[in-house]
């Protein structure tokens, strides 16, 4: 199963990081050039426990569907995001915030399978986990450039 890991500094409280990681709205710009919008489930502001999201975006000149649920949250430290529906065979998105010296290290745990098996696995390593992690790398760039600017407000 293809395993991603990033940490991203950010100078900002792990609340602030928190949060702005579990909004649509933030999501959705950091997502733009996918064409990513919400068809339903939660539709702005900030998800808690329990709370799903089904979104759509253009991905490979496909479009697609993905529905997401918070399955477990402790404020401020960490939050897992699961698919519930879409294509992959299973995702787990765990986050994880670290308070340091001058803010908050990020941590991303994002783990897929994809179906068709063996080519599955194939188009995993040669294509969709360098894709997958470019996409994260984006969200993440996003965050912390929201929750290093007074613009983190619109969104807290």
């Amino acid at each position: 199963m293809p395993t991603i890991l990033l940490q991203t500094p950010i100078e900002a409280s792990p609340e602030i990081c928190y949060k702005l990681s579990l909004n649509v709205d933030l999501h959705k710009i950091s997502a733009s050039r996918t064409g990513e919008h919400i068809v339903a489930g939660v539709a702005s502001g900030i998800m808690k426990l329990g709370d799903s999201v089904t979104w759509r975006a253009k991905h490979f000149g496909i479009w697609q569907t993905l529905t997401t649920k918070i399955t477990f949250a402790e404020p401020y430290v960490q939050f897992v995001d699961e698919m519930t529906q879409g294509a992959f065979k299973s995702m787990k998105h765990e986050h994880f915030f670290e308070p340091t010296g001058t803010g908050t290290v990020m941590k991303d745990v994002f783990r897929f399978q994809s179906p068709f098996g063996l080519a599955g696995r194939f188009f995993n390593h040669l294509i969709l986990e360098n894709y997958m992690r470019e996409f994260l790398i984006e969200r993440n760039r996003q965050i912390k450039e929201i929750a290093e600017s007074n613009l983190r407000n619109r969104f807290l």
